[in-house]
């Protein structure tokens, strides 16, 4: 087994969200370069995990709060 990390990841700059599999603390973040890209792909992945918005990354900072990109709705 390895050890586990000791320092914060640094985040590229772009767009980020969370995808978690449902009725987990856990998830991946996923990064896109571009609004439209993150909206795309909450899209496909929304039937398969809860997807959480992170918000807009730039040095590291999130930037943009998460309420600024209208989450899908979930099918029921």
């Amino acid at each position: 087994m390895a050890r586990p990390v000791t320092r914060e990841v640094k985040l590229k700059s772009g767009f980020y969200m969370e995808l978690r599999r449902r009725g987990e603390n856990r998830g991946i973040k996923i990064w896109r370069e571009t609004e439209q890209q993150i909206q795309m792909a909450m899209k496909n992945y929304e039937n398969m995990y809860d997807v959480h918005y992170v918000g807009e990354v730039k040095n590291g900072k999130v930037i943009k709060p998460p309420k600024a990109i209208k989450q899908p709705k979930k099918a029921k």
